[in-house]
């Protein structure tokens, strides 16, 4: 069962429990515990309450105990639910010609894009990529974000495919954050597949999906449905094949143009991820489903373009997740709480919306029910911040990191 630890007195504790995976939340629902305590016992939660009385329970058990001399605010450990960052290169040239006015058909002719990526991901080792997530991950779980969903789709191949989550699997083992990795197998059309959009697919249903599933390296299948990249018919087989295997589906939707969050829907998907051009029609179409709605500000803020209507969403009765996106292109930031307190700032989103977009919703658009919460028998992942008020959190908007992070019961980071 483990060994027990705990960790107070805790000014503020937003446990999140009990808030709907749903439509808008007021912050006046934000349920939270004052000056408490947290008991673990191996990697999850034994008990939380008052300190006192949680203190004395963890003097009975012999706990290791850790005392706490300043205000701390706990909430659950951030989960990033959609990001790119097993790669390998850098697109700053894109970044800096976009901004002076190039267009994004321009720069991937002239050699930049998502191809540019591919080929410096396929030259790299397995070894090379494995390393460059550890660091990106490593920087994750320091600014407090405890699982991260990582996805292939910059190799376009079936053997550089399965490197990446070779790759991703490697990286996991390595590090105390979660990664959860995603097949985005169908990111684009490679250039260089002699044949049609078609034939490449049925290939990497019929060849590398399978071929996940037996090494077990993924359980997730994902999807850009773009003018683009592919479209509704193109990609009906792929999913019929990856939901015949047992894959949960999500889809890369409504970026540019709209479309995707009628195939997330139809497929009953985990999740319709960017969602930039929907209008009302995919809003409330999304509002009526299980699918959650992601939205990723950090793509905004690297394309110049619209942030998701996270407002609108709520509203209507969809459930909406925040990720980073992180990603060499379009996101490069990877900066998770100053991308969800921006979003919040010019979506008006309350404090009680923002945080559960990055802790309980974003559990659900990853299919995962361990974690996102702070309630007995839960996952003990916790990010520690240094301040008496949960407001200032969002209020400085990234620049008030977490001062501890607990991953499993076990502590992964401290500045305190």
């Amino acid at each position: 069962m483990g060994t027990f630890s705990y960790i107070g007195p805790i000014t503020e504790v937003l446990t999140m429990d009990q808030l709907p995976i749903n439509g808008a939340v007021p912050d006046s629902a934000l349920p939270m515990l004052k000056d408490a305590g947290i008991l673990m016992q191996g990697e999850r939660i034994h008990t939380l309450g008052k300190h006192k009385d949680v203190l004395a329970v963890a003097k009975e058990l012999k706990a290791e105990i850790t005392l706490l001399n300043s205000p701390v605010v706990a909430i659950p450990g951030l989960i990033d639910c959609h990001t790119h960052i097993c790669f390998s290169g850098s697109r700053a040239r894109d970044y800096a010609l976009r901004n002076a006015g190039t267009s994004y058909l321009e720069i991937a002719k002239a050699g930049g894009g998502i191809w540019d990526t591919v080929t410096q991901t396929r030259a790299a080792t397995e070894e090379a990529l494995a390393e460059g997530i550890i660091q990106r991950a490593t920087n994750h779980l320091h600014q407090g974000v405890t699982t991260i969903e990582v996805k292939s789709g910059y190799g376009l191949s079936l053997p550089h495919e399965l490197k990446m989550l070779q790759a991703i699997a490697k990286a996991n083992a390595s590090i105390s954050a979660d990664l959860i990795s995603t097949c985005l197998a169908a990111h684009m059309f490679p250039e260089d597949f002699e044949g049609s959009k078609m034939e490449y697919l049925e290939m990497m249903a019929e060849q590398l999906l399978p071929m996940i599933k037996k090494e077990n390296l993924s359980y997730r299948v994902d999807a850009f449905i773009e003018e683009g990249a592919f479209s509704k018919a193109e990609i009906a087989p792929y999913f019929n094949k990856a939901t015949s295997l047992g894959f949960d589906i999500t889809v890369h939707a409504d970026q540019f143009s709209v479309g995707g969050s009628e195939v997330a829907v139809q497929y009953k998907a985990r999740s319709a991820d960017h969602l930039e051009a929907s209008t009302p029609k995919e809003i409330n179409l999304l509002a009526k489903s299980d699918v959650i709605a992601v939205a990723l500000p950090g793509a905004s803020m690297g394309l110049g373009c619209n942030f998701t209507p996270a407002r609108a969403l709520l509203d209507a009765g969809a459930s909406v997740a925040i990720a980073s996106d992180h990603n060499p292109g379009s996101a490069p930031m990877g900066q998770l709480l100053t991308q969800a307190a921006i979003l919040g700032a010019f979506e008006k989103l309350t404090t009680a919306e923002v945080f559960a977009g990055i802790t309980h919703r974003a559990a659900a658009a990853l299919g995962l029910k361990d974690r996102g919460v702070l309630v007995k028998g839960m996952l003990a992942d916790l990010a520690l911040f240094k301040t008496p008020d949960h407001r200032e959190i969002l209020y400085q908007q990234g620049s008030l990191q977490p001062s501890v992070v607990i991953k499993k019961g076990a502590l992964v980071y401290s500045n305190l």
